[in-house]
């Protein structure tokens, strides 16, 4: 079987506060260091729905308000981190050697969530990780050269987009 290196994930939360806000979905692609798709996962969190509504307010909400309905409406779908954490680390030995290096766009900040949330997850994932945004800010300020990809704010729909946008920068390395 191959052997993935990268570890996209992207998660959707109730906000940026790994103190205050939760994981409401989760989404992940597994790929070798070519970028090429070894395989996908999925899961929907359930969360207190007293914490959604307390949690997802103010102008970002009102913006992506089509993404904000989408994953409350699907909230009852949802299982408990636990699960997704068990699911997700069933996922990662059957794609991954030992080394698992976490990739997507930001992804400092799904990071604390990881740690937060599901710890025996963070202890598998090395240390070091792939942020395509570190490659945003050097052609956006330097280069003055724009990747445009569209912000759905859905976990798996990110991770593609994320992918998309590092295989563009890696054009200009040819």
């Amino acid at each position: 079987m191959k052997k993935a290196t990268l570890l996209w994930i992207d998660l959707e939360m109730t906000g940026l506060d790994p103190a205050k806000d939760k994981i409401l979905e989760v989404a992940a692609i597994a790929t070798d260091m070519k970028l090429n798709e070894i395989a996908r996962f999925e899961a929907i969190v359930k969360v207190d729905e007293n914490l959604i509504k307390k949690r997802m307010v103010g102008d970002f909400w009102e913006k992506h308000s089509s993404s904000r309905d989408a994953l409350q409406a699907q909230n009852q779908k949802g299982q408990p981190i636990e699960t997704v954490e068990k699911e997700l680390l069933k996922f990662v030995s059957q794609n991954f050697g030992n080394e698992i290096y976490l990739a997507g766009n930001s992804i400092h900040q799904d990071r604390k969530f990881i740690e937060k949330e599901m710890p025996e997850l963070n202890q598998k994932l090395h240390y070091r990780m792939l942020d395509v945004s570190a490659w945003k800010i050097y052609f956006e300020n330097a280069l003055h050269k724009k990747f445009v990809k569209p912000e759905n704010h859905r976990a798996l729909d990110d991770i593609n987009g994320s992918i998309e946008e590092l295989k563009w920068y890696l054009t200009f390395l040819k």
